[in-house]
């Protein structure tokens, strides 16, 4: 049976602090899940957004700041791992090597789809620029899949012809048929469901690890779960489950 931790979109953006990221990290050593799957949408890439351009919110943003603030957040996280295993090195104890997976996300998408937009920009800008994979996770594209003892995984699974994300659990549960998580929508949705022999199958889009508010949300939408996700037991697509908000996370790791 595997343990697998997931993180939810955590859309780093220049100027916030991620000390809780770094309380993940010691998380994680405590719990020390087999695999932490990262569900896409890490950065934000807000210089690249097309939604609010022109908006006085756009002003200021600017690309290399984008990618800095990613690479500041992922060394935050994944800063206690490290530390652990030079000391367990040095002390020849086992080190603690999890599997690391991370699904793109639309906001990592954006650098793509700038490039595709103009193709000057081919060469200059690129995904690799965020270096998920110097950091040690196995990194795969928007919208791919990855199963995990019989558990899918991915930006978000996507509902009809138009390709647009499944917006409730129970919709992504009937489009998917086996137990999956997706992030991208904010919050925690859980639907639940059963294979012809009895056993469960479990469906749940969770969008949010972060501190920060989104202006877009106003001040009733920003009211909404934010934390991580634990699968405990995880075999043939059964697990239980349980959230872990941040709120927990920092009161634990306080100082």
């Amino acid at each position: 049976m595997t343990k697998i931790l997931v993180i939810p979109d955590v859309q780093v953006k220049p100027g916030n602090d991620f000390k809780f990221l770094n309380k993940i990290g010691h998380y994680i050593i405590d719990k020390q899940p087999d695999v932490i799957v990262q569900i896409g949408d890490f950065a934000d890439m807000a210089s690249l957004s097309s939604w609010d351009i022109g908006k006085k919110s756009f002003e200021g943003r600017r690309y290399k700041a984008d990618v800095g603030a990613s690479r500041e957040a992922m060394n935050s996280l994944l800063e206690p791992l490290w530390t652990f295993n030079e000391k367990a090195r040095k002390n020849k104890e086992k080190q603690y090597k999890p599997r690391l997976v991370l699904t793109l996300g639309n906001h990592e998408n954006r650098i793509n789809r700038a490039v595709n937009d103009d193709p000057k920009l081919e060469g200059v800008l690129s995904v690799d620029d965020l270096k998920y994979k110097e950091f040690g996770w196995e990194v795969y594209d928007f919208l791919d899949v990855v199963v995990i003892d019989g558990v899918a995984f991915s930006h978000y699974f996507v509902t009809g012809v138009a390709g647009r994300p499944a917006g409730t659990a129970a919709a992504q549960f009937r489009k998917c048929n086996m137990s999956c998580v997706a992030g991208h929508q904010q919050g925690i949705q859980i639907h639940t469901g059963s294979r012809a022999d009895g056993k469960s199958l479990t469906s749940i889009i969770a969008g949010s690890c972060y501190e920060h508010d989104e202006d877009y949300l106003g001040p009733q939408g920003n009211n909404h779960f934010r934390g991580i996700l634990m699968l405990h037991d995880v075999v043939d697509g059964q697990f239980n489950f349980m959230s872990v908000p941040l709120s927990f996370i920092n009161s634990k790791y306080n100082g």
